[in-house]
């Protein structure tokens, strides 16, 4: 059985559970800044009743996602922030739909959802009839497909947004870039996952850079109650495992790091 037909199965049946079917997650890239050899920078897949949504879209997202879905398959995206560890397969992937589509595929523009506060990197979101930038409103609650998205600014040095997404009663967030900030407790009080930033060991101040340590993650997902820790945008060096270790010296509940196809069904 070939991986994409396996993964597809796999999603299923993973996405089904005592409730019905659940809002799954799959981790596709995880690196801070650039890519490590054979893996991606942030990219993470949202999966709930049928529709496909991409967060972020960093180097090496679209050849990594191919293991589980084609191009043409999403149904959104969604940018917290414009850096390359965030955007730069955007790109790629609108030329991957046009050329599906030259091959004689049907399917309509895929709509590609960010701020608008950087209006340079806002427009290459449009591309030909292929792809449609969408502007949130950070204020706002956001519908994609199914899912409900509200928004709160992070602390980075370029405008970013942390967003928490909910479906059937379920709930994620996700940090984007951000140095901790007392806003992000209530914004996250509660969530079923926090797919936190960690770029940083806990010897490290990563509040200049707008990045997190292993004890801000831990200690804000304890604080705001969460039921699962993920950390992820991790860094180049070190012993990751250790990122574990001392985020657990400040959260209780159950942390993982972020891995290559890892899912999380909710």
């Amino acid at each position: 059985m070939n991986q994409k037909l396996f993964a597809k199965i796999a999603s299923f049946f993973g996405m089904i559970g005592l409730g019905g079917i659940c809002m799954k997650l799959t981790i596709i890239g995880y690196w801070g800044g650039y890519p490590k050899k054979n893996g991606a920078s942030s990219g993470y897949l949202l999966e709930h009743d049928g529709f496909n949504l991409l967060i972020d879209c960093g180097s090496g997202v679209l050849a990594k996602m191919q293991n589980i879905i084609e191009p043409e398959e999403l149904d959104a995206v969604l940018i917290s922030h414009y850096h390359p560890d965030h955007i730069a397969d955007i790109g790629v992937l609108q030329h991957a739909r046009l050329i599906q589509g030259f091959l004689g595929k049907s399917f309509p523009t895929l709509p590609i959802y960010g701020h608008p506060f950087d209006q340079t990197e806002f427009t290459k979101l449009t591309y030909k009839e292929i792809t449609k930038g969408i502007s949130y409103e950070p204020n706002e609650i956001l519908s994609v497909g199914p899912f409900q998205v509200t928004f709160l600014k992070t602390d980075h040095p370029v405008p970013c947004y942390a967003m928490r997404i909910e479906a059937n009663g379920k709930s994620i967030v996700y940090t984007g870039d951000s140095s901790f900030k007392e806003e992000f407790i209530e914004f996250t009080k509660g969530t079923d996952l926090l797919l936190c930033e960690c770029n940083f060991y806990q010897q490290q101040n990563g509040k200049s850079a707008g990045h997190m340590n292993s004890i801000d993650a831990g200690q804000f997902a304890e604080r705001a109650g969460v039921k699962q820790l993920i950390l992820t945008h991790l860094p180049h060096y070190g012993e990751l495992s250790k990122l574990i270790h001392e985020a657990s010296t400040e959260y209780t509940g159950i942390i993982k790091l972020a891995d290559d196809f890892q899912t999380i069904s909710l």
